[in-house]
């Protein structure tokens, strides 16, 4: 099983306020795969272990979109587990964070706990 990591948001995968997640990559996923959700997969320093968060997720939906598709979107915030955010703040920071642009075509990856 493959771990996903949520550093940036790994309050809301604790709190299971988080059902879906944007990727650059991850287009190989598909429905019904499970995954386990970590607060960081890569970067860890010497003797540092992956801290899972819960147990697995299991993918409900996949689909590559542009970036600029949650513009205007609350309630894709809502699933994102960013209920203070604009629209247009999250686009800002998921193009600081991965370093693409507006236009960028991101994998949308729709989950459900399973613990």
């Amino acid at each position: 099983m493959r771990n996903m990591s949520f550093f940036a948001t790994t309050e809301q995968v604790l709190k299971k306020s988080k059902t879906v997640t944007r990727r650059m990559g991850w287009k190989f996923l598909k429905v019904g795969d499970l995954v386990q959700p970590v607060e960081k997969a890569q970067g860890l320093a010497k003797g540092e272990t992956v801290r899972k968060l819960g147990g697995p997720i299991r993918i409900v939906n996949v689909r590559r979109e542009k970036l600029r598709a949650i513009e205007g979107s609350y309630y894709e915030l809502q699933l994102e587990g960013f209920t203070k955010l604009h629209p247009g703040e999250f686009i800002g920071m998921f193009i600081e964070m991965n370093n693409c642009v507006y236009d960028s075509l991101v994998t949308r990856i729709e989950f459900e706990y399973t613990d």
